[in-house]
C-alpha cells in the first residue's frame, strides 16, 4: 500500500534568493472566505470582537502576520491565520479555502522591479502602501498581491498554479538581477 505524504504547494521549489530578492513559501494557517450577505458593518463588528481585525475596505488589508483580513472583491474578503468564529456565519457565508491557495512572500530591495515585469498594476511604494492589496494578474494567473512591508509582498494564487507562479517569479528575479550586475 502506498503511503501518502502531505506536501506544500511549493515544496522543493523555494526558498529562492536571486540578486536582492527573496522568495519563500508562507504557511498562513487557515484561510477562510468571508462573503457578506447582510451588513458589512455587522460582519466587521463580529470580526473585530472575535479576531481583532475588521472587514477591510476595498483594496486594503488589515491585521498582522498572525491574523490578517484581505479584501478579495465586492463584499468578499479572506480571513487568514485563524479559524473563523461561529458568529461570522450570522452575517456572511464563511467557507474554508485553506487547501485552495498557495501563498508566497516576495521581499528585498528589488521586489517591486520583479513584480513590475509581471503585474499590470503600479505597485511602487508611493502608490501601493503597506496594507494595500489588489486582485490582479501575475503573468496569466489570477492573483492577490498585498504589500506587507516596505519591500515585502504576499502573493496568493490558486494552489494548482503554484509551480507556474514560482517559474514566472524566478525568471523575473533572474532578469532583474542580471540588469543590476
Amino acid at each position: 500500500m502506498a503511503e501518502l505524504k502531505a506536501r506544500t504547494a511549493c515544496e522543493d521549489a523555494v526558498p529562492l534568493e536571486i540578486g536582492a530578492t527573496q522568495l519563500v513559501e508562507l504557511d498562513l494557517g487557515p484561510i477562510t472566505s468571508v462573503m457578506v450577505w447582510g451588513s458589512e458593518q455587522d460582519v466587521s463588528a463580529a470580526m473585530k470582537n472575535a479576531h481583532g481585525v475588521t472587514f477591510p475596505k476595498p483594496n486594503r488589508s488589515n491585521g498582522t502576520d498572525a491574523t490578517r483580513c484581505v479584501w478579495f472583491g465586492r463584499n468578499q474578503a479572506v480571513l487568514i491565520g485563524v479559524a473563523p468564529d461561529a458568529s461570522l456565519g450570522q452575517h456572511a457565508a464563511v467557507v474554508d479555502q485553506s487547501d485552495a491557495w498557495c501563498a508566497v512572500s516576495l521581499s528585498g530591495g528589488t521586489a517591486e522591479d520583479v513584480l513590475a515585469r509581471l503585474v499590470p498594476v503600479d505597485l511602487r511604494r508611493a502608490q501601493f502602501k503597506r496594507g494595500h492589496t489588489v486582485r490582479t494578474q501575475v503573468g496569466h494567473m489570477m492573483t492577490s498581491v498585498t504589500r506587507t512591508g516596505p519591500d515585502n509582498f504576499m502573493i496568493l494564487v490558486f494552489r494548482s498554479m503554484a509551480v507556474t507562479l514560482i517559474h514566472e517569479l524566478k525568471q523575473a528575479m533572474q532578469s532583474v538581477a542580471a540588469r543590476r550586475t
